[in-house]
Parts: C-alpha cells; structure tokens; sequence
C-alpha cells in the first residue's frame, strides 16, 4: 500500500533554511505527481508546490523563488528545500502524491506531517 514518510521539519530563525523529506513506497514512484501543501493552525491548506513525472514544478507565489520541490526516483524520495524561511511559513507540511492529472488538492495520499516553525 501507499506510504510517504516526511521528515526534516523544525525550529529555524527567519532567513535560514531547511529541507523537508518524503520517503515513499507502494506505488510507481517515477510515474506519479508529488507535491506539498501546508496548514497553519487557524487558517487553509495551501498548497506549496507540485512536481510531475517529468519533473516539472510548480509553486505557489507565497514560495516561489524561495521553496524548490525535487525528486529523487532511485531513492523514491521527495524534497522540498526552503530558503529565507519567513515566520509565515510556520505550518505543517505534508508531502502529498497521486496520479498526475488532478490538483493537488485532489491528490489521495498523504504523508504524516512534519512540523516547521520559523521565529
């Protein structure tokens, strides 16, 4: 079955940086769509950025030019690094995956969580 494992969240101060993680398995990983959204308590989802299985991006203007979304399809592993972090991207983020032809929003799997906090 479908798994996606996110990690490499935590506390940062405004300016730094961090790489998010999603380990996945149970699915043709090369073949699907990935992306990341993100919720802070109190507000909407949003989603932060997709990759497809031709590893084209797309991001949402909150985090363009700061977040970059990768894959690595021999590891079955997604990234997001996130650069000149800002307190207002302090949520969780899920990595989230499915079949490509949907939104986001749409996509069926999603992983546990990983918490960033930027102070």
């Amino acid at each position: 079955h479908v798994q996606l494992v996110g990690s490499g969240g935590g506390s940062v101060l405004a300016g730094g940086s961090l790489r998010l993680s999603c380990a996945a398995s149970g699915f043709a990983f090369s073949t699907w769509c990935m992306g990341w959204f993100r919720q802070a308590p109190g507000k909407q989802r949003e989603g932060v950025a997709v990759i497809d299985n031709d590893s084209r991006t797309e991001y949402a203007d909150s985090v363009r030019g700061r977040f970059t979304i990768s894959k690595d399809n021999a590891k079955n592993t997604l990234y997001l690094q996130m650069n000149d972090l800002k307190p207002e991207d302090t949520a969780m983020y899920y990595c989230v995956a499915d079949r490509c032809g949907r939104s986001i929003y749409e996509y069926a799997y999603q992983g546990q969580g990983t918490q960033v906090t930027v102070s």
